[in-house]
């Protein structure tokens, strides 16, 4: 693993990265100001992320909102401590109760699993944060009630989100009071969230899960024939777990353990360190075919196997035993791409972000809606929009992910994490994007740990996504050589504009030094921002 970072290699964005004694690393601009602005008044790194987090749902609706589930790991500068804040089903959502169809619903009330956002950040600040909930919220009330120039990004996606979700309850009173998105620049402005998030704040969550704003949405709920009750609200709970380890590259991978896909990067890392990987450069055809089939298969094995974890069919770790990792690393041909498939998985809308303070905190934390505004439920008079983390079910019965109360679906937003030979923290990171994120947490660990590039670089990086068989869509930034070399040797490519969409992710990642300071990218064919200081 290097301890020293190229400043030399560049892609074509050519942003640098940021380097500074404390950090805050996060999809769009505004919420990554008020996670420093956290760092100003002399919080610390979970403060900032808070900050940022409850920020994001105001800015940034188009990938998450009040209504979202959220994880995360924090550094505490001693040892990791992962947290699990995503919901579970309704107690009502039986077999039965999804008779007749054929998959659980992907928009309005039944697709909605319990939301656990605002337990996450309740829970991060009464733990470890060192400003009161109110001051965190702060800046996200002042976005909502003042209002916020919306970015281009964020404007192109909530324009398509308009034209497919403007007939969900609650949605276009919210998000497009005029009939329409608001266009690039456009000062939007939600009283409503801003309320909801005062209150959130004032409660410290009690509101959102036991009061005024629980009977809110169990009222809606229940006009639209949905199942979730104020117990369901009111059981929820979040869980402190350990993470999951994956050796690589003389370091270590931290991810949460499923209900989440932060295994198959770990499965991946795993089959790569039973073959000859790395010998050749970090954008060779080779480096690329391997990561490529590593990943098929650790993606076989998630589709498969991965559910909560107290519902699976065995233990996780066992997928990432040597002796399994070295059966599946077996059947990868250096030479051909494979015929490994699995069930072509569903687009996804995430924001994660990540923090550091000069005390040595580094906080990894993602929250998600999942598809863009999620369910398109959002509830009237809060600004509450609802995650659609329930379609994540089956409806096989005989599957460990199959639809059962009070059960936590599988879930594709992960936080990652990784620790040096020595067990000391060096790098904080995350990639936005569904069946994206455990692929683009392969790729930054292969570039950052194993090769020794900066973070910026390795974010600026040509990325590819695994869709299914041996199709495989890759960015158009990547050499014309290898794209037609790895066509040759059987992959199925489908190249594409990464400026076109968000199919390919956004990514944050804060490194360590061994200094003691920090070097943070982000997104650069995004909206992201890096700020230091």
């Amino acid at each position: 693993m290097s301890q020293s970072y190229d400043f030399n290699v560049a892609y074509p964005t050519r942003r640098p990265s940021m380097i500074g004694a404390n950090a805050v690393s996060a999809s769009q601009p505004l919420a990554a100001q008020a996670g420093m602005r956290m760092l100003m008044l002399g919080g610390n790194a979970v403060d900032a992320a808070v900050a940022t987090a409850m920020a994001l749902t105001v800015v940034e609706p188009s990938g998450c909102g009040v209504g979202s589930d959220a994880f995360a790991i924090v550094w505490d500068g001693k040892e990791t401590h992962a947290l699990n804040a995503s919901g579970r089903s309704p107690a009502a959502w039986t077999a039965e109760y999804f008779a007749g169809k054929d998959a659980v619903p992907t928009y309005g009330w039944d697709s909605v699993s319990v939301p656990g956002a605002v337990s996450a950040w309740v829970e991060l600040a009464k733990k470890f944060g060192s400003l009161p909930l109110t001051t965190l919220a702060q800046p996200a009330i002042d976005y909502a009630r003042q209002g916020f120039p919306v970015s281009p990004l964020i404007s192109r996606l909530w324009k398509a989100a308009v034209n497919k979700l403007h007939d969900q309850p609650g949605f276009s009173e919210c998000f497009a009071p005029n009939g329409v998105a608001p266009e690039v620049g456009e000062i939007f402005r939600n009283p409503a969230l801003a309320d909801t998030l005062e209150l959130i704040a004032k409660s410290e969550g009690e509101a959102f899960y036991r009061g005024e704003l629980a009977e809110k949405m169990i009222s809606h709920s229940q006009s639209c024939g949905g199942a979730m009750t104020l117990g369901d609200l009111a059981n929820h709970k979040v869980d402190w777990v350990e993470t999951l380890k994956q050796p690589f590259a003389g370091g270590t991978v931290h991810e949460l353990p499923p209900n989440g896909q932060g295994i198959a990067t770990l499965i991946a890392l795993g089959i790569l360190e039973k073959l000859d990987f790395g010998s050749q450069p970090v954008d060779s055809v080779q480096t690329l075919h391997l990561s490529i089939e590593a990943m098929k298969l650790a993606l076989a094995d998630l589709d498969q196997h991965i559910a909560d974890v107290d519902h699976m069919h065995f233990s996780p770790e066992h997928l990432l035993s040597d002796d399994y990792l070295q059966q599946r690393a077996s059947l990868i041909d250096p030479k051909r791409a494979s015929d490994v498939t699995y069930g072509s998985p569903k687009p996804g809308g995430t924001v994660y972000l990540t923090t550091a303070d000069a005390s040595g905190m580094m906080v990894s934390f993602i929250q998600s809606n999942y598809m863009g505004f999620g369910s398109g439920v959002v509830v009237p008079g809060t600004g509450i929009s609802m995650q659609n983390r329930g379609c994540g079910f089956v409806l096989d019965p005989a599957h460990a992910n199959c639809v059962a109360p009070n059960k936590r679906p599988l879930n594709t937003i992960i936080p990652a994490f990784a620790t040096d030979g020595d067990g000391k923290p060096l790098m904080s990171f995350g990639l936005m994007g569904g069946p994206m994120q455990a692929q683009g947490h392969l790729q930054l660990a292969i570039r950052v740990m194993l090769y020794g590039q900066n973070p910026q670089a390795a974010i600026d990086a040509p990325r590819w996504r695994v869709i299914e068989g041996r199709q495989v869509a890759i960015e158009s930034t990547l050499d014309t050589n290898t794209l037609a070399a790895l066509r040759a040797m059987g992959h199925e490519l489908l190249v594409e504009d990464p400026l076109q969409g968000h199919n390919f992710g956004g990514a944050q990642v804060i490194v360590r030094h061994p200094q003691g300071h920090y070097l943070a990218g982000s997104e650069s064919r995004k909206d992201g921002q890096a700020l230091v200081m």
